[in-house]
Formats: C-alpha cells, sequence, structure tokens
C-alpha cells in the first residue's frame, strides 16, 4: 500500500534514496500531471513522487496543473500528501537560509490559476472548509519526525502564496508582513485547496533558500538560492526518510 505521496518542488526533482519500483502515466479529466508518477520504496515503506515542475523543471509555478497532479494522486488511491516548497523568509524567524517550516496557515495571492474542482460544470454550487489548511496529525507526524531527526524547524507559520514567476518587490514583501505572512512562495495555492476539496490529507515542508525581498541589502542571488535550495533539501531528504517510517496506514 501507498503509504503517502510527496510533491516535490524547486530542488527535488527527484528522491535519491527512492527504490524505484514502476513509473505510471495518469490521464485526469483535467489534462496530464506534471510528469509520470513515480512509485517506489522510502525507508521500507511504499510512496509516490510527483515532481511539481516537471522532472526536469521546466513548468513555472503559474502554469503547474495542480488540478491533474492531486486527482492523479487521489486516482492513485494515496490518501496522504507531503508537499515539499522552496520559499523566501519575510518574518525574523524565517528568515535564515536552510530553515525548515511546517505552516499551519496560508493566504492566496494567485490569480488566474484553475483553483477549483467546484465550477459551474461540476452541477451545483460546493464550498469546503479551509479554516484549518494543513492536515493537523500529518503535521504533528512532521513535527515528531524532526525531532527524531535533530532536524530544527519552525512547527508553524503562515504561508504568502504570490503568482510568480518573477520575485516579490519590497513593497509587496510588506503587505504580505503585515497580513501576518511569515514565508513567501509561488506554489503553495491553488494546490492546498485542491486537496481539501479532494479530501487529501495535505501538509508542507518550506524550505527558506533566500530573506524575501527588502529583508536584506541588494538584489536576490540566484546564485545563492540555489545553493541553498542543495544544502536545504537534503535537510528535506533526511526528514522524509524519518517521517515514512511514522506515517500510519
Amino acid at each position: 500500500m501507498t503509504v503517502v505521496a510527496i510533491i516535490g518542488g524547486s530542488g527535488l526533482t527527484r528522491l535519491k534514496n527512492l527504490e524505484i519500483t514502476r513509473r505510471e502515466v495518469m490521464r485526469t479529466p483535467y489534462g496530464e500531471p506534471s510528469a509520470p508518477l513515480v512509485f517506489g520504496r522510502l525507508s521500507g515503506r511504499e510512496v509516490l513522487f510527483l515532481p511539481r515542475h516537471g522532472a526536469g523543471h521546466t513548468i513555472p509555478p503559474h502554469e503547474v496543473n495542480y488540478r491533474a497532479n492531486l486527482w492523479a494522486i487521489r486516482n492513485a488511491d494515496v490518501a496522504k500528501v507531503i508537499a515539499v516548497n522552496a520559499v523566501g523568509g519575510i518574518t525574523t524567524d524565517f528568515q535564515a537560509p536552510g530553515t525548515l517550516a511546517i505552516p499551519d496557515q496560508i493566504s492566496d495571492y494567485t490569480w488566474g490559476r484553475a483553483h477549483t474542482y467546484f465550477g459551474s460544470d461540476a452541477g451545483q454550487v460546493t464550498h469546503v472548509d479551509f479554516t484549518h489548511p494543513y492536515c493537523a496529525p500529518l503535521r504533528a507526524t512532521l513535527i515528531d519526525a524532526a525531532g527524531r531527526a535533530k532536524l530544527v524547524l519552525q512547527p508553524r507559520g503562515c504561508y504568502g502564496a504570490t503568482q510568480g514567476p518573477r520575485f516579490e518587490t519590497a513593497a509587496e514583501i510588506a503587505r504580505l508582513e503585515r497580513d501576518g505572512c511569515d514565508i513567501v512562495g509561488m506554489t503553495g495555492m491553488p494546490e492546498a485547496g485542491l486537496a481539501r476539496e479532494l479530501n487529501l490529507c495535505y501538509a508542507c515542508v518550506a524550505v527558506v533558500v533566500n530573506p524575501a525581498a527588502g529583508k536584506v541589502q541588494g538584489d536576490i542571488s540566484l546564485k545563492e538560492i540555489e545553493k541553498q535550495l542543495e544544502a536545504g533539501m537534503a535537510k528535506v531528504r533526511t526528514l522524509l526518510e524519518q517521517v515514512i517510517p511514522l506515517i500510519k496506514d
């Protein structure tokens, strides 16, 4: 039984220690997912892996087919999802590159993305509760696993999801901070909302790769981000290897 799906973001287009057993091309009513679903064993248990931006990291955040990705995962009979997201740090406790966070809230600043399964073609108006956007039991398991692996992380936080693919202005980051956001990224929504519509248990592992715009002097350096991505994703792999055995079927 596949215990969890892992959606890899920037810097995590593959899992180095995943013992791949099969790949499956999945077609959905919403088009094709970002890549074939990769099934394999990690820490002795079967998991599903899907790179959000495609196997070659070619799909920008505003063009990811989030609906197809989540639908394919649900259609593979997987009920739990760990999403990995590279983010910028806004508030003081979240600014250091390499910081891991398990956010408990999200604010959506995206636009124009296909963000729901419940459009007019659904036949009836449907609303879902999104008060607490992330799955509390899965968040708790991730926090427990981090402790066991001796990984320091922020056990809460608010993720501000922006449109991209450009980085934000300093004024936009100031607004996000006033709104209560601790971190900023481009892929948190509509992914989290779609997972809720499908009744998936969904949690996020956010990796800070740079202080957000205006939080340090000078421009954001892509070279420095790539360096921090490599170090941060090494921590994520450690966390994933630790958490997989703790997830209940």
